[in-house]
């Protein structure tokens, strides 16, 4: 079939801006945290720098819940009612109906664990100020964006109020006892973004929230559901880590772990925007050769930082961190496997497949791979072997099989990749 080759030149344009938008807006947010971890680490110390990762890594899977696979789901209905104004209003009613729901159960869960969990009693009040700043953020709705692939108004809010925010907390922590401040002065920069978008929304956009029935708001619920079983499936092979170390270890331990997560975390933060910009674009267009000139670009200078880091991890750690968290090293560089191979995952993954027609396979790796993690913390456990150090490597282990499952579908059903686009 003929194409037309302005029109795709248009649409790779669009995907350009678009990309360049939700990069700046998402590793924005990681960026900035992890500008002000320098700081951080030295007024807190490992100590209590190691109670913020716990925090962040427990605020992991309530982050999931109330998202719940919106971004993947929601973003592809918008995408397909985009001319739909009145239809794009529901789906963002519908999905903030059940978020709302998610965040109720969500701090009903966290009380009690709270009350369960020793170890979380003494710090009730810090993970829930964590979970208030999650859901303010969660509500924010950056699927509607991407789905209209208009992402630039989003973009500048969000990015110039959080990083006013950014700029308190060096301003305002100044003693560890002071770690509360953290998630306070988060719940107010992302109280400002989430009304901010909201404005535009009604304003420029023409875009509010509309009457709906129980049954519209049920099936955004379940269409969700798919997806959010995948990415809950995600946090057994990321953020159940810090959580297993902070029950069977203490004090500095955690927060060399949870500095080391920092930093793989903040890599793959930056590497997922381009991923997440091209599922709508691939969805529409199948245009698999931009898959291959984007990895062949991206990865030399990917490979050739991770040797880097590898070489000079402990160094690096001090220098930038403190001199305190050179131990940190030996995890930063079991870890640094899952930046190599965290960019073809995420192409491989849902842009890819679904334009394949294989979306599950792209679930399918996910909880293969959680369930290979398990399997390998049952044997790390039963032979006494478990620490920071060998936790780190299972997560490498977990994502390299995730990238080689997707790898072997993507293979076996390469004839669906000869798909000429249309006009």
């Amino acid at each position: 079939m003929k194409f037309n080759k302005n029109a795709l030149s248009s649409k790779k344009g669009v995907l350009l801006k678009n990309t360049v938008m939700l990069y700046i807006m998402q590793f924005s947010t990681y960026l900035l945290s992890f500008i002000v971890v320098p700081y951080e680490t030295r007024v807190l110390g490992p100590t209590y720098y190691g109670k913020l990762g716990v925090a962040t890594a427990i605020m992991v899977y309530f982050q999931l819940v109330i998202d719940f696979g919106f971004l993947l789901s929601a973003t592809e209905d918008v995408s397909r009612n985009r001319e739909d104004r009145g239809k794009v209003s529901k789906i963002l009613t519908a999905v903030t109906i059940d978020k709302i729901f998610l965040t109720i159960g969500s701090v009903i869960v966290l009380l009690v664990l709270c009350q369960i969990l020793p170890s979380w009693r003494e710090d009730r009040t810090f993970y829930m100020l964590f979970l208030i700043a999650t859901a303010v953020n969660s509500m924010i709705p950056d699927y509607l964006y991407r789905g209209l692939e208009q992402m630039t108004a989003i973009t500048v809010r969000t990015v110039a109020i959080k990083t006013f925010f950014t700029v308190m907390i060096v301003l305002l922590l100044k003693q560890p006892e002071q770690y509360c401040i953290i998630p306070i002065l988060n719940i107010i920069g992302n109280t400002a973004a989430l009304i901010g978008v909201y404005v535009h929304l009604y304003r420029q956009m023409d875009i509010r929230f509309v009457r709906c029935t129980a049954r519209e708001v049920w099936d955004s619920f379940r269409r969700s559901s798919t997806f959010f079983y995948s990415r809950i499936a995600t946090s057994v092979y990321t953020a159940s880590n810090t959580v297993i170390l902070s029950v069977i270890s203490a004090g500095s331990s955690i927060g060399y772990y949870s500095l080391a997560d920092k930093l793989v975390t903040t890599a793959k933060n930056g590497l997922s925007p381009i991923s997440d910009s091209m599922y709508p674009y691939m969805t529409k267009n199948k245009d698999f050769k931009l898959v291959w000139k984007i990895l062949k670009i991206i990865m030399p200078v990917i490979i050739g930082g991770c040797a880097i880091v590898f070489i000079f991890a402990r160094p690096l750690c001090e220098i930038v961190f403190g001199a305190g968290y050179g131990d940190a090293a030996p995890v930063l560089r079991v870890m640094l496997p899952v930046v190599i191979v965290i960019l073809p995952s995420y192409i491989l993954g849902f842009p890819t497949l679904s334009a394949m027609g294989l979306s599950k396979y792209a679930n399918y790796s996910v909880v293969f791979g959680s369930a290979l993690h398990v399997f390998n913390l049952l044997v790390l456990y039963f032979t006494g072997n478990m620490n920071m150090v060998t936790l780190g490597a299972l997560v490498s282990v977990a994502e390299i099989a995730i990238l080689l499952f997707r790898i072997v579908v993507i293979w076996k059903n390469r004839a669906l990749l000869h798909v000429e686009q249309e006009d």
